[in-house]
Protein backbone atom coordinates (compact mmCIF):
# COMPACT_ATOMS: atom_id res chain seq x y z
CA UNK A 1 0.00 0.00 0.00
CA UNK A 2 3.03 2.32 -0.36
CA UNK A 3 1.11 4.78 -2.85
CA UNK A 4 -1.35 5.76 -0.79
CA UNK A 5 0.16 5.94 3.27
CA UNK A 6 -0.03 9.54 3.73
CA UNK A 7 -3.30 11.74 3.15
CA UNK A 8 -4.80 15.17 3.85
CA UNK A 9 -8.36 15.28 4.53
CA UNK A 10 -9.88 18.57 4.52
CA UNK A 11 -13.28 20.28 5.47
CA UNK A 12 -14.85 23.68 4.27
CA UNK A 13 -18.46 25.41 5.10
CA UNK A 14 -19.07 27.74 2.18
CA UNK A 15 -21.11 30.88 2.54
CA UNK A 16 -24.57 30.36 1.62
CA UNK A 17 -23.89 32.48 -1.28
CA UNK A 18 -21.27 30.96 -2.64
CA UNK A 19 -21.74 27.13 -3.18
CA UNK A 20 -21.72 27.19 -6.66
CA UNK A 21 -18.49 29.24 -6.74
CA UNK A 22 -16.73 26.42 -4.18
CA UNK A 23 -18.42 23.86 -6.24
CA UNK A 24 -16.60 25.08 -9.48
CA UNK A 25 -13.59 25.98 -7.79
CA UNK A 26 -13.23 22.11 -6.80
CA UNK A 27 -14.00 21.19 -10.31
CA UNK A 28 -11.30 22.95 -11.65
CA UNK A 29 -9.01 22.15 -9.90
CA UNK A 30 -8.75 18.77 -10.91
CA UNK A 31 -6.34 19.01 -13.63
CA UNK A 32 -3.77 20.78 -11.35
CA UNK A 33 -4.10 17.51 -8.60
CA UNK A 34 -3.56 15.20 -11.70
CA UNK A 35 -0.14 17.07 -12.60
CA UNK A 36 1.23 16.40 -8.98
CA UNK A 37 3.36 13.74 -9.26
CA UNK A 38 3.85 12.86 -5.42
CA UNK A 39 -0.40 12.31 -5.51
CA UNK A 40 -1.80 9.48 -5.79
CA UNK A 41 -5.70 9.93 -5.83
CA UNK A 42 -7.50 13.25 -5.03
CA UNK A 43 -11.13 13.64 -4.45
CA UNK A 44 -13.47 16.68 -4.23
CA UNK A 45 -16.13 16.09 -2.22
CA UNK A 46 -20.07 17.35 -1.50
CA UNK A 47 -20.61 16.65 1.63
CA UNK A 48 -24.16 18.66 1.77
CA UNK A 49 -25.65 21.75 0.28
CA UNK A 50 -22.82 24.29 2.02
CA UNK A 51 -20.15 21.41 3.33
CA UNK A 52 -16.94 20.41 1.21
CA UNK A 53 -13.73 18.21 1.12
CA UNK A 54 -10.68 17.46 -0.84
CA UNK A 55 -9.35 14.24 0.18
CA UNK A 56 -6.24 13.08 -1.10
CA UNK A 57 -3.24 10.25 -0.74
CA UNK A 58 0.06 10.59 -1.15
CA UNK A 59 3.05 7.85 -1.12
CA UNK A 60 5.06 9.66 0.90
CA UNK A 61 5.45 12.99 3.33
CA UNK A 62 7.68 14.70 0.43
CA UNK A 63 4.27 14.06 -1.48
CA UNK A 64 1.86 15.30 1.17
CA UNK A 65 4.08 18.70 1.83
CA UNK A 66 4.80 19.24 -2.03
CA UNK A 67 1.00 19.22 -2.21
CA UNK A 68 0.68 21.25 0.77
CA UNK A 69 2.50 24.06 -0.27
CA UNK A 70 1.30 23.53 -4.29
CA UNK A 71 -1.28 25.74 -6.45
CA UNK A 72 -4.77 24.14 -5.04
CA UNK A 73 -3.72 24.83 -1.73
CA UNK A 74 -2.21 28.55 -2.40
CA UNK A 75 -5.69 29.22 -4.12
CA UNK A 76 -7.94 27.62 -1.60
CA UNK A 77 -6.25 29.74 0.89
CA UNK A 78 -5.69 32.94 -1.14
CA UNK A 79 -10.08 32.57 -1.50
CA UNK A 80 -11.19 31.43 2.32
CA UNK A 81 -12.32 34.73 3.24
CA UNK A 82 -14.03 34.61 -0.05
CA UNK A 83 -15.58 31.34 -0.46
CA UNK A 84 -15.81 30.23 3.48
CA UNK A 85 -17.31 30.92 6.35
CA UNK A 86 -14.31 30.21 8.32
CA UNK A 87 -11.10 28.54 7.10
CA UNK A 88 -10.66 25.32 6.11
CA UNK A 89 -10.22 22.78 8.34
CA UNK A 90 -7.25 20.56 6.95
CA UNK A 91 -5.91 17.18 9.10
CA UNK A 92 -2.71 15.13 8.23
CA UNK A 93 -3.82 11.17 8.66
CA UNK A 94 -2.49 7.64 8.35
CA UNK A 95 -4.02 5.48 5.34
CA UNK A 96 -4.29 1.79 7.41
CA UNK A 97 -5.54 0.08 4.53
CA UNK A 98 -6.90 0.86 0.77
CA UNK A 99 -8.11 -0.41 -1.85
CA UNK A 100 -6.78 0.52 -5.37
CA UNK A 101 -8.18 -0.59 -8.35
Amino acid sequence: MSESNYALQARFEAKPDKTEAVAEFLDSALPQAEAEAGTTTWFALRLDETTFGIFDTFPDEDGRQAHLDGEIAAELMERADELFVEGPEIDEIEVLAAKHA
